[in-house]
């Protein structure tokens, strides 16, 4: 069975950083692209960022971009989510997800992912 765990999330202060990882199991890293979701309680889960299965090219949400950074290793099988500058409204509970075989990356779209870690709870305070 395809499994991810996230760790790394916290409570920081506003303008602090935190690096989130998602380590996968099951599937053949290497070849699939990854994404990162979150959700604030009674909100829609919505996308962060998406980086291909080479680690060349990403894709982020308007929201963070220029503040968070998505990388990978594929030797290690991790994808991180580094996390500068964070605001109130980043809190949130963030998940990895790895996408489905044979699906033409980018997707932004929850569809487009099979198997979801459990998240991480990233709470950042003023």
């Amino acid at each position: 069975q395809v499994q991810l765990v996230e760790s790394g999330g916290g409570l920081v202060q506003a303008g602090g950083s935190l690096r989130l990882s998602c380590v996968v199991s099951g599937r053949t890293f290497s070849t699939y692209g990854m994404g990162w979701f979150r959700q604030a309680p009674g909100k829609e889960r919505e996308f962060v960022a998406t980086i291909n299965r080479n680690g060349d090219n990403t894709v982020y949400a308007d929201s963070v971009k220029g503040r968070f950074t998505i990388s990978r290793d594929n030797a290690k099988i991790t994808v991180y989510l580094q996390m500068n500058s964070l605001k109130t409204e980043d809190t949130a509970l963030y998940y990895c997800a790895i996408m489905k075989p044979r699906t033409i990356w980018p997707r932004r779209d929850e569809t487009a992912y099979d198997y979801w870690g459990q998240g991480t709870q990233v709470t950042v305070s003023s």
